[in-house]
């Protein structure tokens, strides 16, 4: 399968959107990092909610303690435009019942991809629900994701409720390099792991020097 270039595609949609126009966009935040460049960049653009879905997150006090940093980063930092805030419900049972019988799979294999799939499945119910002209993810910005991937499952659930996909691949550009930058401006805790138990024990052993990243 040839690999789709996804900035090409934000490119022309953005060149394509009419003067003046700011659409609503409904944007799924993994983690303040990865919102920092996201929001500079789509801000100029769209009218923004950032939805904050994430049950992958282990255990409850790491959630908490990135959800308040996103929060931080919106009071902070300036954009071109102001961004609303969502947060959807924290159910971690509902992430473990996903990853039944996939526990010992590798770190961005098919575990993983469902759980792209439970969080903008959730991102598409919502911007449905809101109204939204479009949705998207941060998780596209991380050189640990795969963004071919992000986009297949983004535009079949788009497909399905209705409710336009926005393609990225924020990591582009030196979109990854500027998030770096912001991270340090604005002093945001940057996790060492994804999010998931799974992803902490992989992260654990490569600081033991067990595994490759």
């Amino acid at each position: 399968m040839i690999k789709q270039n996804y900035q090409l595609e934000l490119d022309k949609l953005l060149a394509g959107l009419p003067a003046g126009s700011r659409p609503r966009l409904l944007l799924h935040a993994c983690c303040a990092p990865c919102s920092s460049y996201c929001l500079e960049y789509l801000a100029q653009y769209f009218d923004i909610t950032l939805f904050y879905y994430n049950p992958n997150i282990s255990p409850g006090e790491e959630y908490t303690k990135r959800v308040n940093e996103v929060q931080r980063l919106l009071r902070e930092m300036p954009l071109a435009a102001p961004v609303h805030f969502s947060a959807g419900r924290y159910d971690p049972e509902r992430f473990f019942a996903m990853a039944k019988g996939m526990e010992t799979l590798p770190e961005g294999g098919e575990r993983c991809f469902s759980c792209y799939r439970l969080r903008l499945a959730e991102a598409a119910q919502a911007a449905k629900a809101g109204g939204f002209d479009y949705f998207t993810t941060t998780l596209s910005i991380s050189p640990h994701k795969n963004a071919q991937k992000l986009n297949e499952i983004g535009q079949e659930l788009a497909a399905q409720a209705g409710v336009r996909w926005l393609p990225s691949d924020f990591k582009k550009r030196g979109g990854y390099q500027r998030s770096i930058v912001l991270s340090h401006q604005y002093s945001l805790y940057r996790q060492n792991y994804c999010g998931c138990v799974y992803s902490a024990a992989a992260a654990a052993r490569r600081r033991k020097g067990e595994d490759t990243p």
